[in-house]
């Protein structure tokens, strides 16, 4: 998407025209424009000349924004800063500057018989003179509404402007008229109509419209700059300088100037510079602004570090891996910035009636105008019925009923470390009925660890020596998991010798003169006999339970069983909880078998659970859930992307440094599903808000206009005088600002105010096949040997289903066994190559 900088427009009806304008271009495939951030958007292989000039004949003005690196590091982003409120400050305090004496004459001594000069008192044609050349002047102050309404008005984009114009114009032309009739009144000495042409004048009227305005489009202007809070911020984190090892000595650059391999340094509260990784030292470093994380993360030698993070403690050399736009930051500037430049499908309905509003309006002004005329009021009255209407109508508040709802909503967003990438994303996350998450890595952490220990005839401490002995020499992730258990409690690591590994059984060697036993089932009963009926019983509930039973010995006899597994993060539980609780029918969606699947669903408290589904056959799941409602896929993004791509929405989870994955529409800088239900509150929330701004836009004009019009003087009496309807129309916009910054608000965690949807999703969505369905399909049994642990079984399970053929492999690692279901014959050589080339031993056809 290329982003372009737009000047001059000044309500929703300009947003609209310059849409239409370069939707138009030959190559644009799509344009959103923002009022908010006065940005455009566009996609498409046209010229960025050709689209300038689009803009340009519609009667704007755009330049192409800046790219991602000079947003980044130099934070020059006009589009964002507030340069029109010192204008209009300037502007207003004029204005009341020459008001007030403007009031004083027109009302306070028309009015309320206050004391005039004696160069006024008694001279009518001086007092209309007077209020002439003050309201005059505040109207040459304020030119901006007249040259930008009649600018509009000439190339047949009404505007906001226009209204305000054309308003002002009228009161103002209309007082001069009359002005010029009481002076043919005073020649003839005709007090009477002297009398009657004072009371026609409107030049505090044209005067006070503008500087109502004025007031309101500041108050606007000021809030729709703290919507825009989050963005800036984004951009001024990272630092503007680097310390850098050049031949041997530090030395201070800027930021720019780092290339991708310099080594730069991180003293305690330095900010880090640019992406990078850890060559020496080791610190804690606080990630908030990133990840929206308060604990500091550990990081020692081989870990990353990014951009505009804070060294808490300690003293770090790093290598520069990513620079200027390619470093986490900017791509989340991006990523924000993208999602304002972009439009939310709930727009639509404002962006429609904003196209026609504005000549509407003008319609109705004139009708109202004529129709007074038509029931015998005076012109006077006529105009300030139209004129009212002309002031109190704003385009304004529809326009920015959903931008600033999203900018708000986005903001609160990044700084939990969710990033919408666009807004239609954001709008879709509140419309969630099912959620499906991947098992591995997204429920579960990935990794192996320790979860049971139960020895047999000796202590804990002596079983957990043996095992961290016998599997230190191994770099299989069962042995990895007990060493690192084992090392977490400070437990010495004696040698062993005479280490051998037993393809696809397990391990065993001498220690301290003792042969050592560790492996499978199998392997073990060989060493120590047929289990006991109580040892089988653990072993057997172990691996029903989603777990795999690592089993040892010395000598002969049975030290005791350390089981070890994927298990789900800690957070996990409450997140699937709290979906469940909003009305939402959770999934889980994993390549492991039944038994495995149906442990970790049982904990995880999910509702339903589709197992022994490889990546493409997720994509089918997803689009079978779509047939039930609205589904949003959740994983980590690469084995993921086709179900990512097809769901509803897709959000990728725990990205870190590969923040930017294309396959997903919202990308999670943390590793936890409370960020999922986070995402889902902050979208539901920002969607509420949406609807009370249109509601409020919509209502505010529907019930305005009529008033303006003089609609309600026959049934109740209302009549609204032009200038309260230009103090409503100036504070319109500023009361949806306002509306949406309370999204500020939100407490991202917070579950107390959670309500479940109007239809949740109930009951089994998937219909999986039996076993029995599969013995009518073709299957086969094969040998494999080398599998030790679930990892393996997927490594093979994996390789196998790669193959043209094969639907699906279930495989076991206890059996040495694995089950191909096969949709059409197979040559044995492509499995026995599939299966050698992942690494194991291929032992024929059953």
């Amino acid at each position: 998407m290329e982003q372009y900088k737009v000047t001059g427009m000044s309500c929703a009806a300009c947003q609209t025209r310059v849409e239409k304008a370069v939707s138009a271009v030959d190559g644009v495939d799509s344009c959103a424009v923002s009022l908010l951030t006065n940005s455009m958007g566009v996609e498409g292989t046209a010229s960025p000349e050709a689209i300038i000039a689009a803009v340009e004949a519609a009667g704007y003005g755009a330049s192409k924004k800046v790219d991602g690196v000079s947003k980044a590091q130099t934070s020059n982003d006009d589009s964002l800063k507030d340069i029109e409120t010192p204008k209009m400050k300037k502007r207003l305090i004029a204005s009341i500057i020459l008001l007030i004496p403007l009031l004083y004459v027109s009302m306070g001594h028309m009015l309320w018989d206050w004391p005039l000069p004696g160069f006024l008192d008694g001279n009518h044609v001086a007092m209309g003179l007077y209020q002439l050349i003050l309201a005059g002047l505040v109207m040459v102050i304020n030119q901006k509404f007249f040259i930008s309404g009649f600018k509009g008005l000439i190339h047949k984009s009404p505007n906001m402007d226009t209204l305000v114009a054309l308003g002002a114009t009228a009161s103002y032309t209309y007082s001069v008229v009359a002005l010029f009739a009481m002076t043919s009144a005073v020649l003839i000495n005709d007090t009477e109509q002297v009398m009657y042409f004072m009371k026609q004048f409107y030049f505090e009227a044209a005067a006070m419209i503008l500087t109502l305005i004025t007031v309101g489009k500041m108050l606007e202007a000021k809030s729709k700059g703290k919507t825009t809070d989050a963005l800036k911020g984004l951009m001024n984190l990272s630092p503007k300088t680097a310390v850098v090892l050049r031949d041997g000595s530090e030395v201070t650059v800027p930021i720019e100037q780092v290339q991708v391999g310099d080594r730069f340094v991180v003293r305690p509260g330095d900010s880090i510079p640019v992406d990078g990784i850890v060559v020496d030292g080791e610190s804690a470093v606080n990630e908030a602004a990133l990840t929206g994380e308060s604990v500091p993360a550990e990081k020692s030698v081989g870990d990353n570090v990014y951009a505009a993070t804070i060294n808490s403690s300690g003293y770090m050399v790093c290598e520069a891996k990513r620079v200027g736009e390619d470093t986490t930051l900017s791509a989340i500037i991006k990523m924000v910035s993208d999602a304002a430049a972009t439009k939310a499908p709930i727009a639509k309905i404002a962006d429609k009636v904003s196209g026609v509003f504005v000549p509407a309006v003008i319609s109705i002004s004139v009708i109202t105008f004529i129709v007074w005329l038509l029931v015998g009021q005076t012109v006077g009255y006529a105009i300030a019925r139209a004129v009212a209407v002309l002031v109190i109508s704003c385009p304004c508040a529809l326009g920015l009923a959903t931008p600033v709802a999203i900018m708000v909503g986005n903001g609160v967003a990044a700084k939990t470390g969710v990033l919408f990438k666009t807004a239609a994303s954001l709008e879709q996350a509140g419309k969630t009925q099912i959620v499906a998450l991947d098992k591995t890595g997204t429920i579960t952490t990935g990794e192996m660890k320790v979860t049971d220990l139960i020895p047999v005839d000796v202590s804990k401490e002596e079983l957990l020596k043996v095992a961290y002995a016998l599997e230190a020499k191994s770099e299989h992730p069962i042995s990895r998991a007990i060493t690192e258990y084992a090392s977490e409690r400070d437990l010495e690591l004696k040698e062993t010798t005479e280490f051998e590994v037993l393809s696809g059984s397990g391990i065993k060697a001498k220690l301290d003169g003792d042969m050592i036993y560790g492996g499978n089932t199998k392997y073990i009963k060989g060493v120590v006999g047929e289990l006991n009926e109580e040892d089988n019983d653990i072993v057997n509930n172990l691996a029903w339970s989603g777990k795999t039973p690592l089993l040892f010995a010395r000598e002969g006899k049975l030290l005791g069983i350390i089981a070890v597994a994927d298990i789900i993060k800690e957070d996990s539980r409450e997140a699937i909880s709290e979906l469940k609780n909003m009305g939402i029918h959770v999934v889980m969606l994993t390549g492991d078998n039944e038994i495995t699947a149906a442990a970790i669903a049982e904990q995880a408290g999910v509702d339903e659970v589709v197992a022994s589904v490889k990546p493409d056959g997720k994509e089918t799941v997803i689009r079978q859930l779509m047939e039930h409602g609205t589904t949003t896929m959740v994983g980590d993004g690469i084995n993921d992307a086709p179900a990512l791509t097809s769901a509803n929405l897709g959000i990728a989870i725990g990205a870190g440094t590969d923040i930017a994955i294309d396959a997903a529409d919202v990308v999670l800088m943390k590793s936890s599903i409370k960020d999922v239900v986070a995402a889902i509150r902050i979208s539901r929330r920002t969607l509420t808000n949406i609807h009370e701004n249109l509601f409020w836009a919509f209502f505010y004009n529907v019930l305005g206009i009529p008033l303006a019009a003089g609609c309600y003087i026959a049934a109740f009496g209302w009549e609204l005088n032009p200038i309260f309807g230009a103090a409503a129309m100036g504070l319109s916009s500023f009361c949806v600002v306002s509306n949406a910054l309370r999204l500020n608000l939100i407490k991202p965690y917070d579950s107390s105010k959670d309500k479940k949807i109007k239809n949740p999703v109930s009951g089994i969505l998937i219909e999986q096949e039996t076993k029995e369905d599969r013995k009518e399909v073709n299957n086969m049994k094969i040998t494999v040997k080398g599998m030790m642990c679930q990892h393996c079984e997927a490594h093979v399970k994996k390789a196998l289903e790669a193959i043209d053929g094969i639907d699906s492999a279930v495989a076991s690692h206890e059996e040495n066994l694995v089950t191909i279901t096969n949709s059409k014959d197979v040559d044995e050589s492509a499995i026995k190559a599939a299966v050698e080339e992942a690494g194991y031993e291929y032992g024929g056809i059953l």
